[in-house]
């Protein structure tokens, strides 16, 4: 799932860029993507701008001036892990996320994890959250969601 995400992030600087649904499930499928991957893929996408709907809806003074501190409940440490917490909060902290921004995220890792997800997957799900919104990473945020450790430096996209 997260191979076609990534694709579609690279393939497409918008979500409005890309193809009607079924068009894209024959690009993807004449790619090599597999079907499961396909699917599992695109109905998290549906997710994600289902999430993204009912969360603005819900909070929307909740913008980049909340103060308050987010707890995380036991089932979130359990499937998140310390470094991704760590990294969401590096990344609210920085005021790259807001705090509807973080909660989606939350959320949408929650809906693929039923073990510990890894940081390089969480920075997926970051990625395709600000660019579901229309939001281009800053310099500073696209470094840490793409350098990887085998990696001496960060990918060129876009």
């Amino acid at each position: 799932m997260f191979d076609v995400l990534v694709y579609l992030y690279e393939t497409y600087y918008r979500p409005d860029a890309c193809p009607p649904p079924a068009a894209l499930v024959k690009k993807l499928s004449a790619i090599g993507f597999d079907d499961d991957e396909i699917t599992s893929a695109l109905d998290w996408l549906t997710d994600l701008a289902k999430t993204t709907t009912t969360l603005a809806g819900q909070y929307p003074q909740q913008t980049v001036f909340s103060f308050g501190t987010r707890i995380y409940v036991q089932q979130e440490m359990d499937a998140l892990g310390t470094a991704a917490v760590g990294f969401i909060q590096f990344l609210e902290a920085a005021k790259l996320l807001n705090p509807v921004q973080r909660e989606i995220v939350i959320e949408r890792a929650l809906a693929v994890s039923g073990s510990l997800i890894s940081l390089d997957k969480l920075k997926v799900i970051v990625l395709m959250v600000l660019w579901s919104q229309g939001k281009e990473p800053d310099g500073l945020m696209f470094d840490e969601l793409f350098l990887d450790d085998d990696e001496p430096e960060p990918r060129q996209l876009h």
